[in-house]
């Protein structure tokens, strides 16, 4: 074996390949996603100078990966174009080393800066071994295979060997700590990881190990659904099917290629890193892309893959970079775009899936005016009303559900100049006004997701001429009966006397008490009103100290003087007779406990009471119709 040259890398950096070995700690598995991608890209090389005819072709064109436990040693050889001795001077100690200079100045800059931790090359090999070897033999005619080792230090040896096929071996002898990546399981890991979609064969030991042809990189036309499924199982195991998805594909101005699935998401979604993978030229580079992809698109699923996005460059940078800025708004465009066409041709289904893409679509909006006019008709509530829908009323129907827009909800309403869109945010705790509301024909949606909370008051503010108001925030005209007040045999106003009573017995002064006769209802006794503005004011309290809102302390109690128990409650104060000085009476008690009865039951129906008021709810309740039991025996 003839020796050429022995010498030191030309470094600027003071012991930089301790640096190597510190670097990136808890990403060493990298070492293998470079050095694999660097054989591929020798392969390309080679395709392209026997196309021009400088070099042999290559009959098949596959990366090996090996293993040696009894010297601790993994080899990664490819059939690429391979080097000459002065190549190897070149690119190995110049630039790959300039290289991964550069790479790691910008790494103690910002060490959680870098995506992926993509470009410290072949010198991640250092990160896991003591000792480097190339052995490489060039594809161009006569040459001779040369031999490169380095045993971790600036110190370098160039060396003649024996080598009969054209390409390069990289031959990793692992430190103690690194031995781990000696295993075939560790190894297949990683590859699927970071190399499973690489456009060359890998082999593990013989075994084929990786995919090859992504289908993203492949025409739509070539595509069936199926082939979209299996695609996200294979990504996603045990996430079921996606609801729909969007296949990016573009090379000007800059290229781009991914598949986009929007998935069923039950439970909290992944707001602030994501699950779309980042690829730049099929080799995996991230899974948290939040500075590629806007915030309201990051539960979304999938595959992004560019080589036009800068991925050695920090985190930070990328932000304002104008390229990644521009590839934000077309992937945010494409996906307003399937939604119209699903909305188009299919308004069932869209429907059908609205609970699961709402919340992309509302935040999306409020956070990106760009988005915001692109979906504008296509954010839809369930509404509901008691008459049926009619075929000329756009509404979009899907087995007992109706939903319609905004724009057609007030179209309906003929409420273009001013006027106020009822919702309603639980079914529940709200049935009492809602049915109210109902009952007189009103039509009411339905805004029940946590996010409704904000995006109310963003529509509000796009259309200033509307206004929303909750089916428990007030009850107006159309809700009372005509009937005419009466008085009682002391010539006193029965309603006033009434709200009087009720308000002492309650002796509270954030509590506001009205007395109202609801229009063919004898059903409700009591609810709780609570005004809008200052609802509002409560919740978004509640959403910064991240708890649910509670039952705000300023609110409204409406008694429904038409109950048969607020009847009663009257005629059982008319009926008093004064015992003491004070005024008093036998009834005195009861009337109060029978006013507070009222309270606690409209609290009750919307969740206003909590552990310990439900528990002196319960003995209260017992304790009074023990009372009520006794006056008829």
């Amino acid at each position: 074996m003839t020796q050429f040259e022995e010498g030191k890398i030309k470094i600027h950096t003071e012991n930089i390949f301790p640096i190597i070995k510190k670097a990136v700690y808890s990403d060493h598995e990298i070492f293998l996603r470079e050095l694999v991608s660097n054989g591929v890209d020798a392969i390309s090389k080679r395709r392209m100078a026997s196309i021009a005819g400088d070099c042999e072709s290559i009959d098949e064109a596959k990366i090996q990966i090996s293993v040696n436990r009894e010297n601790k040693s993994i080899v990664i050889s490819d059939n690429g174009i391979g080097m000459t001795a002065d190549e190897i001077k070149k690119y190995i100690n110049q630039v790959a080393f300039s290289s991964a200079e550069e790479f790691l100045q910008k790494y103690e800059e910002n060490q959680e800066g870098i995506i992926g931790h993509f470009g410290l090359g072949f010198y991640s090999s250092f990160m896991v071994a003591k000792n480097v070897e190339i052995i490489s033999k060039s594809a161009i005619k006569d040459s001779s295979p040369v031999k490169w080792s380095c045993d971790g230090s600036p110190n370098f040896k160039l060396e003649s060997c024996e080598k009969e096929e054209i390409g390069t071996d990289i031959i990793l002898y692992l430190m103690e700590e690194e031995i781990e990546y000696i295993e075939p399981s560790r190894i297949k890991t990683l590859i699927r990881k970071y190399c499973d979609f690489m456009p060359v064969d890998v082999q593990l030991e013989g075994e084929s190990i990786n995919k090859t042809n992504p289908p993203w990189r492949k025409n739509i036309k070539e595509l069936k659904d199926e082939d979209y499924i299996e695609f996200y199982k294979y990504l996603y195991p045990f996430q079921g099917e996606p609801l729909f998805w969007v296949h990016l594909n573009t090379d000007y101005p800059y290229n781009l290629q991914g598949i986009l699935f929007f998935p069923k998401i039950s439970g909290r979604a992944d707001w602030e890193s994501g699950e779309i993978k980042l690829f730049s030229n099929q080799v995996f580079v991230s899974d948290s892309i939040k500075e590629v992809v806007p915030r309201y698109l990051l539960p979304l699923r999938g595959v992004i893959d560019s080589t036009d996005i800068p991925l050695n460059v920090s985190r930070s940078a990328l932000q304002s970079n104008r390229k990644v800025r521009s590839i934000a708004n077309f992937i945010s465009k494409k996906i307003a775009d399937k939604l119209k066409l699903i909305k188009k041709d299919n308004a069932t289904l869209y429907s059908q899936i609205w609970n699961s893409i709402a919340p992309f679509i509302k935040i999306g909006a409020m956070e990106d005016e760009k988005f915001a006019e692109q979906v504008e008709d296509l954010i839809i509530f369930k509404t509901i009303r008691k008459e049926a829908f009619i075929d000329k009323e756009i509404v979009i129907t899907s087995e007992e559900l109706t939903f319609t827009t905004i724009k057609e909800y007030v179209n309906r309403l003929k409420l273009e100049s001013e006027g106020k869109v009822l919702y309603c945010t639980d079914e529940i705790s709200q049935s009492n006004p809602l049915n109210l509301w109902k009952a007189q024909g009103k039509e009411i949606i339905i805004a029940d997701t946590v996010i409704d909370s904000q995006f109310i008051p963003w529509l509000e503010s796009r259309n200033e001429k509307i206004t929303f108001q909750r089916v428990d925030s007030e009850i107006d005209d159309s809700l009372n009966s005509d009937d005419k007040e009466i008085t009682d045999v002391d010539g006193d106003n029965m309603s006033e006397s009434l709200r009087e009573l009720i308000k002492s017995a309650l002796n509270n002064d954030k509590i506001t008490v009205q007395i109202k006769s609801l229009k063919d209802n004898d059903e409700i006794p009591a609810m709780i009103l609570l005004p809008e503005q200052m609802r509002r004011i409560n919740d978004m309290g509640a959403l910064m100290e991240q708890k649910l809102p509670g039952l705000p302390d300023n609110h409204v109690l409406l008694v429904n003087k038409n109950h048969p128990i607020v009847e009663g409650l009257s005629k059982l104060k008319s009926s008093s007779i004064i015992i003491d000085n004070k005024g008093g009476s036998q009834n005195t008690l009861l009337i109060k406990e029978i006013s507070v009865h009222l309270y606690e039951m409209a609290c009750l129906s919307i969740g206003g009471l909590d552990p310990e008021k439900m528990s002196d709810f319960q003995k209260k309740s017992s304790g009074l119709m023990g009372k009520l039991i006794s006056k008829i025996t």
